[in-house]
């Protein structure tokens, strides 16, 4: 019982947070290009953003209007904080 309860809550968690998922329209290119900061906040919501991905295509993992190089590494980093970084890989 307690593991079905268990099961039941971190199903529902899952379903709260991936309404963090941050959508950016692409439809011509217009506003501002996505730099480090917008990078790093779509790295740490990466999970998220892959589970609604899903389900949902109005849904982006990764914002095609970018500054580029800085976009990526702030991506990277919230996406290797996120995900465990190499301390998973050194155990």
């Amino acid at each position: 019982m307690k593991k079905a309860v268990a099961i039941i809550l971190a199903v529902g968690c899952i379903c709260l947070l991936s309404g963090c998922a941050d959508v950016q329209h692409i439809s011509g290119m217009t506003g501002d290009p996505a730099g480090f900061w917008r990078g790093l906040w779509h790295g740490l919501i990466l999970p998220f953003a892959f589970i609604g991905r899903l389900f949902s295509n109005g849904i982006a993992i990764y914002a095609v209007n970018n500054t580029g190089g800085w976009y990526d590494f702030g991506f990277l980093l919230g996406a290797g904080s996120t995900l465990g970084g190499s301390s998973r890989a050194s155990r």
